[in-house]
């Protein structure tokens, strides 16, 4: 267990590692596992356990289908994603470094000329 609950590890596929993001759809784990390969981390994806079903459903009801997810690790038990988004030490494949926004998907590009606390 980790010290703090931002950094946590588990066994996926049977390898012991430090957990990037948990519940991805397929589109984001395609994102994460570029840029953690792109700097030479070892990624490891594995199906997320099915969300708890608490009520019994009625024969009559209405199947929702929830998409497939995922849990993103890398096999660096160091590795803490916080630390390496706001310490800069991410790289695009375009050289840039990956900022908060690029890693939340909501800016195509990354600009690392403007640090997030000058925002």
């Amino acid at each position: 267990m980790a010290l703090n609950s931002n950094h946590t590890f588990e066994d996926l596929e049977e390898i012991k590692c430090s957990i990037v993001e948990k519940n991805c759809i397929q589109e984001r784990v395609d994102f994460l596992k570029q840029i953690l390969e792109f700097n030479n981390f070892k990624v490891v994806v594995a199906p997320s356990p099915p969300p708890k079903v608490t009520a019994v459903p009625e024969p009559d009801a209405e199947v929702i289908l929830l998409p497939e997810t995922f849990t993103v690790g890398v096999t660096n038990l160091s590795f803490s994603p916080t630390k390496a988004i706001y310490n800069r030490e991410l790289k695009t494949s375009s050289g840039n470094s990956v900022t908060p926004n690029y890693w939340k998907q909501l800016k195509k590009d990354s600009n690392d000329e403007i640090w997030y606390w000058k925002k």
